[in-house]
């Protein structure tokens, strides 16, 4: 059985973090549990009329001031840096411009790595001006949200915004500041014909989430599982029907979840704060499975994600959607 290594700590509610182990521990931890699983339109000028102002950052567009860093302001919203950044697509990190403006998005917004984006309506906006801000066109805009009239926006709505080309934001592309300066993005690997016929255009575990660690081998020739960074609160949902065969904490870990699916497959969801399903439970796909726990090492939100066959590990790509 291949092996894989768990990069950072994780902390827990009530629990301190915890040192990094070898790689063999983990694999002990996981493959003892996996066994017992095996088994274009018109534009317009007409903007949404404003309303009165909510009295957070959140949600509004804001100024960059000298000294100001993406980090500094992504804290004082309480938003994740790639979170920011995904919704600032046209922005350089590195070199902010005092008096550019930036855009933090809302709960109800959502930036997945494919696209399209869930935006909600500001005011002031119009399909053009969000078109620009996205990088696509309004026409593109109008086709993917055909019952909604550009003429009559309301602030607070929400809006489906397709990426030209159906790609993501640009800092979708850059790797994360703890990924390895020398990692390039593989491209998505053609089905194995060893992948059964059933596990086929599953959905991604989370709905807001940016791929900070491919699944693969590192340099040492590690094989290492798919990492998935999001914001906090997101909770990670079965990708499908199955039932839960593990459910509780492990050590490196933190809470896991596994599902055991049709023909044999196994989806493991590592790094949870908090568990919402018990062993035994059937889940469909989409159902809530466990709150992400925060990392203590890179203070963000993850998700270890690991897709096997009777035991064996898969790359993710070739079933997800």
């Amino acid at each position: 059985m291949d092996q894989f290594t768990l990069a950072g700590k994780r902390r827990s509610a009530g629990k301190p973090g915890r040192s990094r182990l070898a790689a063999g521990l983990c694999l002990c931890l996981l493959a003892t549990v996996l066994a017992g699983c095996a088994g274009s339109s018109p534009s317009s000028t007409q903007r949404a009329p404003a309303s009165a102002s909510v009295g957070t950052v959140n949600g509004q567009w804001v100024e960059v001031k000298r000294g100001d860093t993406l980090g500094k302001l992504a804290a004082s919203a309480n938003v994740p840096v790639e979170r920011l950044e995904r919704f600032n697509p046209g922005i350089n990190a590195q070199r902010l411009a005092v008096g550019q403006r930036l855009l933090i998005p809302t709960q109800q917004e959502r930036a997945p790595s494919g696209g399209p984006y869930r935006y909600q309506i500001r005011a002031g906006d119009t399909f053009s001006g969000v078109a620009r801000h996205f990088g696509t066109t309004s026409g593109r805009i109008q086709s993917a949200n055909p019952s909604t009239s550009p003429t009559a926006l309301r602030v607070g709505q929400v809006i489906s915004v397709p990426l030209s080309g159906g790609s993501s934001s640009s800092s979708g592309a850059r790797s994360s500041a703890s990924a390895p300066a020398s990692a390039k993005p593989a491209p998505a690997p053609t089905p194995s014909a060893s992948v059964p016929a059933s596990a086929r255009n599953w959905p991604w575990p989370l709905e807001d989430y940016r791929i900070v660690r491919r699944f693969g081998t590192d340099s040492r020739g590690t094989l290492q599982p798919m990492l998935l960074a999001t914001q906090a609160g997101a909770r990670a949902q079965s990708v499908a029907p199955g039932e839960v065969r593990f459910a509780d904490g492990m050590r490196q870990l933190g809470q896991v979840v596994i599902i055991h699916h049709a023909d044999n497959l196994q989806s493991v969801y590592a790094f949870c704060e908090r568990i919402l399903v018990s062993v035994g439970q059937s889940v469909k796909a989409g159902e809530p499975l466990c709150e992400v726990g925060q990392s203590s090492a890179t203070n963000r939100h993850d998700l270890l994600f690991d897709l096997r066959q009777a035991g064996k590990p898969i790359d993710p790509r070739q079933v997800l959607r």
